[in-house]
């Protein structure tokens, strides 16, 4: 029997809740479809910053190196707001994702049927399903380029340099036509070739790497008209594949298609396939311990732990079945319809795995 070592970081606000609920799924998913599973636990964020002093402990990194993949809740909150930008929580994230190599962020926008009514868009937009996988890459480009501030002549300027080298950008290439050809073999490459030096270069990069996967479409689309065709008609798309900036704004404009923010899981892959995976949902601290967030991101985030790290393709469906089957009987507050019990955070966990 197979047996996972997974690393629990489950930060702030409702981190510590929703992760506790997407483990009990885990463990009844291991437990039905024969593979074990253990945790260790490890700090980040603001928690690791009260109890070490730092956003990201360097016994967490090693923590996570050595196991099979990572679950994470959130990180953030006002409690932490005041710090200087090195020493925030956030800090933490971009370092473990530094730290790990985690370059690739896969972010799914799928609309589960019963959460249809809840999408801005109409039904005739929407059409029989929506599934949209954006591949964004996460550890280059402008969030990571050259900046700072200068003063002359009593004029003070500040800039952010957007850099990509031909590796970082066949890597990210790779890993989504590599997606593709396990879904419906379609890649759009979003840029701003038109205007950008380096988006020119991400255009010639990934047409040479689509010369290896002859099966796969490659279209092309500029940054602009692809948030308007999000909206316009979002049926055209298989997988996105752009830079960090791009990928970073297409991701949170297509998660509001899905209907609620509250049920969009997110995977960070390395070049092994080792994950990190969680909620994009941030760490509402508003309504932290009171019981009411909602869990599912987070158990959609260890379905796809499941199927893109620990190579358990039943488990991930049948997590993701139940889900659907859940959203049918009961909800959350943030997506309570009339007709349909509203359940705590943990009953909707046990709603779950009562139905794997």
């Amino acid at each position: 029997m197979n047996t996972y070592t997974i690393t629990l970081l489950k930060g702030d606000g409702i981190g510590p809740e929703i992760v506790d609920q997407a483990v009990k799924v885990l463990d009844r998913a291991a437990e039905k479809f024969g593979f074990g599973v253990t945790y260790q636990r490890a700090l980040l964020g603001g928690e690791a910053i009260d109890q070490t002093g730092a956003p990201l402990p360097e016994q967490t990194v090693q923590l996570c190196k050595a196991s099979d993949s990572v679950l994470l809740g959130a990180v953030g909150g006002p409690k932490w707001d005041t710090l200087p930008g090195d020493q925030r929580p956030e800090k933490g994230l971009l370092g473990i994702r530094a730290a790990l190599g985690l370059y690739a962020n896969l972010r799914p926008a799928t609309i589960f049927k019963p959460l249809k009514a809840a999408s801005p868009l109409k039904d005739s937009i929407i059409g029989d399903r929506l599934d949209i996988m954006i591949v964004r890459e996460l550890t280059g480009g402008i969030y990571f380029g050259d900046r700072g501030r200068e003063d002359q002549n009593g004029v003070q300027s500040a800039y952010d340099t957007e850099r990509y080298s031909v590796p970082e950008i066949q890597r990210i290439a790779h890993t989504a036509f590599k997606i593709a050809m396990q879904r419906n073999k379609r890649v759009c490459s979003v840029d701003k070739a038109n205007v950008l030096e380096s988006s020119r270069l991400w255009r010639e990069t990934v047409t040479e790497v689509a010369r290896q996967y002859p099966e796969v479409q490659l279209s092309y689309m500029y940054v602009d008209n692809c948030a308007m065709q999000l909206v316009r008609n979002p049926g055209q798309f298989d997988v996105i594949v752009t830079s960090n900036i791009f990928g970073d704004i297409l991701s949170d404009e297509a998660s509001m298609i899905s209907g609620s923010i509250g049920m969009l899981a997110s995977a960070s892959l390395s070049d092994t396939n080792f994950g990190l995976y969680e909620p994009i949902h941030g760490s509402a601290p508003d309504i932290a311990g009171k019981g009411i967030a909602n869990p599912l991101a987070t158990i959609l985030s260890v379905s796809m732990m499941l199927k893109y790290s620990l190579n358990q393709m039943q488990a991930a469906n049948a997590i993701e079945q139940a889900v659907s089957k859940a959203l049918e009987s009961a909800r959350t507050p943030d997506i309570a319809v009339a007709g349909l019990p509203t359940v705590s955070t943990a009953e909707m966990g046990d709603l779950v795995c009562s139905l794997l």
